[in-house]
Protein backbone atom coordinates (compact mmCIF):
# COMPACT_ATOMS: atom_id res chain seq x y z
CA UNK A 1 0.00 0.00 0.00
CA UNK A 2 1.02 3.05 -1.17
CA UNK A 3 1.22 6.29 1.86
CA UNK A 4 0.10 9.87 1.11
CA UNK A 5 4.13 10.48 1.47
CA UNK A 6 4.51 8.24 -1.67
CA UNK A 7 2.01 9.88 -3.62
CA UNK A 8 2.86 13.71 -2.30
CA UNK A 9 6.08 12.22 -3.96
CA UNK A 10 5.14 10.47 -7.11
CA UNK A 11 2.93 13.86 -8.04
CA UNK A 12 5.72 15.80 -7.57
CA UNK A 13 8.18 13.69 -9.82
CA UNK A 14 5.18 13.94 -12.53
CA UNK A 15 4.71 18.08 -11.77
CA UNK A 16 8.39 17.74 -12.64
CA UNK A 17 9.00 16.02 -15.63
CA UNK A 18 6.02 18.15 -16.97
CA UNK A 19 7.63 21.27 -16.34
CA UNK A 20 10.61 19.93 -19.04
CA UNK A 21 7.49 20.88 -21.81
CA UNK A 22 7.09 24.40 -20.99
CA UNK A 23 8.15 26.84 -23.36
CA UNK A 24 10.43 29.11 -20.49
CA UNK A 25 10.23 32.85 -21.49
CA UNK A 26 13.19 33.17 -23.20
CA UNK A 27 12.58 30.92 -25.92
CA UNK A 28 10.33 33.04 -27.57
CA UNK A 29 12.56 35.95 -27.95
CA UNK A 30 14.90 32.96 -29.42
CA UNK A 31 12.32 31.53 -31.97
CA UNK A 32 12.02 35.44 -33.12
CA UNK A 33 15.41 35.66 -33.24
CA UNK A 34 15.93 32.52 -35.34
CA UNK A 35 12.70 34.09 -37.72
CA UNK A 36 14.91 37.16 -38.31
CA UNK A 37 18.17 35.73 -38.40
CA UNK A 38 16.31 33.44 -41.46
CA UNK A 39 14.40 36.50 -43.00
CA UNK A 40 17.23 39.37 -43.06
CA UNK A 41 19.58 38.12 -45.76
CA UNK A 42 16.50 37.78 -47.93
CA UNK A 43 15.84 41.29 -47.46
CA UNK A 44 19.22 41.98 -47.73
CA UNK A 45 19.54 40.28 -51.41
CA UNK A 46 16.21 41.58 -52.58
CA UNK A 47 16.92 45.22 -51.46
CA UNK A 48 20.60 44.90 -53.67
CA UNK A 49 19.09 43.02 -56.51
CA UNK A 50 16.79 46.24 -56.81
CA UNK A 51 19.52 48.69 -55.96
CA UNK A 52 21.66 47.13 -59.17
CA UNK A 53 18.76 46.73 -61.50
CA UNK A 54 18.29 50.87 -60.56
CA UNK A 55 21.54 51.62 -61.13
CA UNK A 56 21.42 49.53 -65.00
CA UNK A 57 18.22 51.81 -65.36
CA UNK A 58 19.80 54.58 -64.70
CA UNK A 59 22.67 54.33 -66.89
CA UNK A 60 20.34 54.18 -69.77
CA UNK A 61 21.51 50.82 -71.08
CA UNK A 62 18.25 49.85 -72.51
CA UNK A 63 15.55 52.41 -73.32
CA UNK A 64 12.31 52.21 -70.74
CA UNK A 65 9.95 50.25 -72.92
CA UNK A 66 12.64 47.63 -72.77
CA UNK A 67 13.95 47.72 -69.60
CA UNK A 68 11.68 49.65 -67.41
CA UNK A 69 13.09 50.78 -63.75
CA UNK A 70 11.91 48.69 -60.39
CA UNK A 71 9.40 50.91 -59.14
CA UNK A 72 7.36 50.87 -62.93
CA UNK A 73 7.81 47.24 -62.79
CA UNK A 74 6.36 46.92 -58.86
CA UNK A 75 3.18 49.57 -59.68
CA UNK A 76 2.49 47.05 -62.51
CA UNK A 77 3.05 43.96 -60.49
CA UNK A 78 0.79 45.59 -57.43
CA UNK A 79 -2.22 46.18 -60.31
CA UNK A 80 -2.17 42.65 -61.71
CA UNK A 81 -2.62 41.22 -58.26
CA UNK A 82 -5.77 43.17 -58.16
CA UNK A 83 -7.56 41.25 -60.53
CA UNK A 84 -9.63 38.08 -60.92
CA UNK A 85 -7.83 37.41 -64.15
CA UNK A 86 -4.53 37.24 -62.36
CA UNK A 87 -6.02 34.48 -59.67
CA UNK A 88 -7.50 32.56 -62.15
CA UNK A 89 -4.46 32.07 -64.16
CA UNK A 90 -2.49 30.91 -60.71
CA UNK A 91 -4.92 28.44 -59.91
CA UNK A 92 -4.84 27.06 -62.87
CA UNK A 93 -1.32 26.84 -62.90
CA UNK A 94 -0.80 25.43 -59.67
CA UNK A 95 -3.38 22.91 -60.22
CA UNK A 96 -1.20 21.59 -63.08
CA UNK A 97 1.94 22.00 -61.21
CA UNK A 98 0.21 19.75 -58.32
CA UNK A 99 -1.36 17.39 -60.15
CA UNK A 100 1.52 16.68 -62.94
CA UNK A 101 4.31 16.58 -59.68
CA UNK A 102 1.66 14.14 -57.44
CA UNK A 103 1.72 11.55 -60.69
CA UNK A 104 5.91 11.94 -61.23
CA UNK A 105 6.44 11.18 -57.41
CA UNK A 106 4.14 8.28 -57.58
CA UNK A 107 5.97 6.74 -60.97
CA UNK A 108 9.24 8.00 -60.04
CA UNK A 109 9.22 5.93 -56.57
CA UNK A 110 7.58 3.16 -58.05
CA UNK A 111 10.39 3.16 -60.94
CA UNK A 112 13.37 4.18 -58.13
CA UNK A 113 11.93 1.38 -55.85
CA UNK A 114 12.01 -1.08 -58.83
CA UNK A 115 15.29 -0.15 -60.26
CA UNK A 116 17.42 -0.02 -56.89
CA UNK A 117 15.67 -3.31 -55.44
CA UNK A 118 16.38 -5.07 -58.85
CA UNK A 119 20.46 -5.46 -60.47
CA UNK A 120 18.62 -6.93 -63.95
CA UNK A 121 16.49 -3.49 -63.87
CA UNK A 122 19.22 -1.16 -63.01
CA UNK A 123 21.09 -2.59 -66.08
CA UNK A 124 18.19 -2.54 -68.19
CA UNK A 125 17.21 0.85 -67.50
CA UNK A 126 19.18 2.58 -65.15
CA UNK A 127 21.14 4.77 -67.67
CA UNK A 128 17.85 5.52 -69.02
CA UNK A 129 16.37 7.11 -66.31
CA UNK A 130 19.48 9.43 -66.13
CA UNK A 131 19.19 10.02 -69.72
CA UNK A 132 15.28 11.07 -69.46
CA UNK A 133 16.62 13.56 -66.81
CA UNK A 134 19.13 15.05 -68.65
CA UNK A 135 17.05 15.84 -71.94
CA UNK A 136 15.54 19.15 -72.11
CA UNK A 137 11.54 19.50 -71.57
CA UNK A 138 11.08 21.43 -74.41
CA UNK A 139 12.29 18.54 -76.82
CA UNK A 140 9.02 16.75 -75.83
CA UNK A 141 6.39 18.91 -76.51
CA UNK A 142 6.55 18.47 -80.52
CA UNK A 143 5.66 14.62 -79.32
CA UNK A 144 3.71 15.55 -77.02
CA UNK A 145 1.44 17.88 -79.02
CA UNK A 146 1.26 14.97 -81.82
CA UNK A 147 -0.05 12.56 -79.03
CA UNK A 148 -2.19 15.05 -77.07
CA UNK A 149 -2.54 17.70 -79.40
CA UNK A 150 -2.95 21.59 -77.91
CA UNK A 151 -4.79 20.01 -74.35
CA UNK A 152 -4.00 19.95 -70.94
CA UNK A 153 -2.95 16.27 -71.34
CA UNK A 154 0.44 17.36 -73.35
CA UNK A 155 0.89 19.92 -70.80
CA UNK A 156 1.10 17.13 -67.71
CA UNK A 157 2.63 14.77 -70.15
CA UNK A 158 5.98 16.94 -70.35
CA UNK A 159 5.58 18.21 -66.66
CA UNK A 160 5.54 14.43 -65.82
CA UNK A 161 8.69 13.29 -67.99
CA UNK A 162 10.18 16.19 -66.68
CA UNK A 163 9.82 15.46 -62.45
CA UNK A 164 9.91 11.88 -62.52
CA UNK A 165 13.41 11.00 -63.50
CA UNK A 166 14.52 13.18 -60.77
CA UNK A 167 12.61 11.55 -57.97
CA UNK A 168 13.13 7.77 -59.25
CA UNK A 169 17.54 8.87 -59.42
CA UNK A 170 17.07 10.21 -55.99
CA UNK A 171 15.53 7.05 -54.57
CA UNK A 172 18.13 5.16 -56.36
CA UNK A 173 20.97 7.33 -54.84
CA UNK A 174 19.55 7.37 -51.13
CA UNK A 175 19.37 3.13 -51.51
CA UNK A 176 22.77 3.29 -52.85
CA UNK A 177 23.91 4.80 -49.80
CA UNK A 178 22.29 2.96 -47.22
CA UNK A 179 25.34 1.22 -45.04
CA UNK A 180 24.91 -2.24 -45.48
CA UNK A 181 25.08 -2.75 -41.60
CA UNK A 182 21.72 -1.25 -41.53
CA UNK A 183 20.49 -3.19 -43.58
CA UNK A 184 22.16 -6.83 -41.76
CA UNK A 185 20.51 -5.21 -39.04
CA UNK A 186 16.64 -4.80 -40.14
CA UNK A 187 17.41 -8.38 -41.37
CA UNK A 188 18.36 -10.02 -38.40
CA UNK A 189 15.54 -8.05 -36.66
CA UNK A 190 12.90 -10.36 -38.98
CA UNK A 191 12.17 -7.13 -41.55
CA UNK A 192 11.39 -8.74 -45.11
CA UNK A 193 9.69 -7.59 -48.12
CA UNK A 194 7.97 -4.93 -47.74
CA UNK A 195 8.41 -4.47 -43.85
CA UNK A 196 12.17 -4.31 -45.32
CA UNK A 197 11.39 -1.45 -47.68
CA UNK A 198 8.59 0.39 -45.32
CA UNK A 199 10.91 0.01 -41.78
CA UNK A 200 14.72 -0.13 -43.20
CA UNK A 201 15.20 1.47 -46.29
CA UNK A 202 13.35 4.28 -47.39
CA UNK A 203 13.49 5.80 -44.09
CA UNK A 204 17.32 5.32 -44.16
CA UNK A 205 17.16 6.34 -47.97
CA UNK A 206 14.52 9.23 -46.98
CA UNK A 207 17.31 12.63 -47.31
CA UNK A 208 18.40 11.55 -50.80
CA UNK A 209 14.92 10.73 -51.74
CA UNK A 210 13.27 14.37 -51.18
CA UNK A 211 16.53 16.32 -52.33
CA UNK A 212 15.33 14.07 -55.53
CA UNK A 213 11.65 15.61 -54.59
CA UNK A 214 13.00 19.17 -54.96
CA UNK A 215 15.10 18.38 -57.72
CA UNK A 216 12.00 16.84 -59.29
CA UNK A 217 9.72 20.16 -58.46
CA UNK A 218 12.19 22.40 -59.71
CA UNK A 219 11.54 20.16 -63.53
CA UNK A 220 8.39 20.20 -63.32
CA UNK A 221 7.54 23.89 -62.33
CA UNK A 222 10.43 24.84 -65.79
CA UNK A 223 8.79 21.70 -67.64
CA UNK A 224 4.82 23.59 -66.96
CA UNK A 225 6.30 27.31 -67.83
CA UNK A 226 7.49 25.74 -70.97
CA UNK A 227 4.75 24.41 -71.28
CA UNK A 228 2.11 26.74 -71.23
CA UNK A 229 4.40 29.06 -73.21
CA UNK A 230 3.84 26.58 -76.16
CA UNK A 231 0.18 24.98 -75.18
CA UNK A 232 -1.90 28.08 -74.97
CA UNK A 233 -5.69 26.75 -74.11
CA UNK A 234 -8.00 29.98 -74.37
CA UNK A 235 -10.65 29.19 -71.65
CA UNK A 236 -8.09 28.41 -69.09
CA UNK A 237 -5.73 31.40 -68.44
CA UNK A 238 -2.52 30.43 -66.95
CA UNK A 239 0.73 31.93 -65.47
CA UNK A 240 2.34 31.39 -68.84
CA UNK A 241 -0.36 32.54 -71.00
CA UNK A 242 -0.35 36.00 -69.28
CA UNK A 243 3.44 36.17 -69.87
CA UNK A 244 3.29 34.78 -73.68
CA UNK A 245 0.75 37.78 -74.22
CA UNK A 246 2.98 40.53 -72.19
CA UNK A 247 5.57 39.55 -74.78
CA UNK A 248 2.94 39.31 -77.83
CA UNK A 249 1.90 42.95 -76.39
CA UNK A 250 5.73 43.87 -75.91
CA UNK A 251 4.91 45.19 -72.45
CA UNK A 252 8.20 44.90 -70.77
CA UNK A 253 6.79 45.97 -67.40
CA UNK A 254 3.73 43.36 -67.32
CA UNK A 255 6.66 40.86 -68.67
CA UNK A 256 8.85 41.53 -65.89
CA UNK A 257 6.18 41.42 -63.32
CA UNK A 258 4.84 38.10 -64.26
CA UNK A 259 8.26 36.44 -64.26
CA UNK A 260 8.94 37.92 -60.37
CA UNK A 261 5.21 36.11 -59.64
CA UNK A 262 6.68 33.41 -61.29
CA UNK A 263 10.14 33.36 -59.94
CA UNK A 264 8.24 34.07 -56.25
CA UNK A 265 5.77 31.07 -56.45
CA UNK A 266 9.04 28.78 -57.40
CA UNK A 267 10.63 30.07 -54.37
CA UNK A 268 8.25 29.98 -51.46
CA UNK A 269 6.97 26.36 -52.53
CA UNK A 270 11.04 25.47 -52.19
CA UNK A 271 10.92 27.14 -49.25
CA UNK A 272 7.90 26.29 -47.16
CA UNK A 273 7.65 22.45 -48.54
CA UNK A 274 10.93 21.11 -49.24
CA UNK A 275 13.33 23.05 -47.08
CA UNK A 276 11.23 22.39 -44.07
CA UNK A 277 11.37 18.49 -44.72
CA UNK A 278 15.07 18.81 -44.71
CA UNK A 279 15.34 20.85 -41.77
CA UNK A 280 13.02 18.24 -39.93
CA UNK A 281 14.65 15.10 -41.79
CA UNK A 282 17.98 16.91 -40.42
CA UNK A 283 16.40 17.74 -36.45
CA UNK A 284 15.02 13.83 -36.06
CA UNK A 285 18.35 12.55 -37.30
CA UNK A 286 20.25 14.83 -34.98
CA UNK A 287 22.23 17.22 -37.43
CA UNK A 288 21.33 20.02 -36.60
CA UNK A 289 20.42 22.03 -32.68
CA UNK A 290 16.61 21.54 -31.86
CA UNK A 291 16.09 25.50 -31.85
CA UNK A 292 17.92 26.00 -35.39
Amino acid sequence: MATDRDVILHEEEIHGLDALDIVLPEERPRRAAAAWAAVWPKLVAIAGVLAVWQIVYWTHWKPAFVLPSPATVLSELGDIVKTSEFWKAVLTTMRRAIVGFGIAIVLGTILGVAVSRSLILRRAFGSFITGLQSMPSIVWFPFAILLFKLSESAILFVVVLGAAPSVANGLVSGVDHIPPLLLRAGRVLGARGIANLRHVVLPAALPAYVAGLKQGWAFAWRSLMAGELIVIIATRPALGQQLQNARDLSDASRLMAMMIVIFTIGVVVDGLVFASAERSIRRRRGLVEVGA
